[in-house]
């Protein structure tokens, strides 16, 4: 599946379980890392575990495993590495501290 309509999927599942602010950042050509960042906020650490749990169960169906994670049993900050689109889901205060957005949105 090309990257972007991965993401937007992802986007998908993540707006269906009721996330918050849901953003795709387009990393392309901005760094090799990945080529876009799903980025969207859970409610409270148990709202943002219980995102990225969907996110990987719905996944899982189309036979699409993550690479690795990281952050999920605590519930500030996770992140899912799908290669190509890596998905980080926040709790609101963490995802202000590291505001990811104004980190990449202006790159060239």
């Amino acid at each position: 599946m090309e990257a972007k309509v991965f993401a937007e999927k992802v986007c998908a599942i993540l707006d269906a379980h009721k996330a918050e602010d849901i953003r795709i950042i387009d990393l392309r050509g901005k760094t090799e890392v990945a080529d876009f960042f799903v980025i969207a906020s859970g409610r409270s650490m148990t709202h943002t575990r219980a995102l990225i749990d969907h996110v990987e169960e719905e996944l899982e169906k189309e036979g699409v495993s993550p690479i690795r994670e990281e952050g999920v049993r605590e519930g500030r900050w996770a992140v899912i590495d799908y290669g190509d689109v890596i998905v980080h889901v926040f709790n609101d205060e963490t995802r202000l501290f590291y505001h990811l957005e104004a980190l990449w949105q202006d790159k060239n």
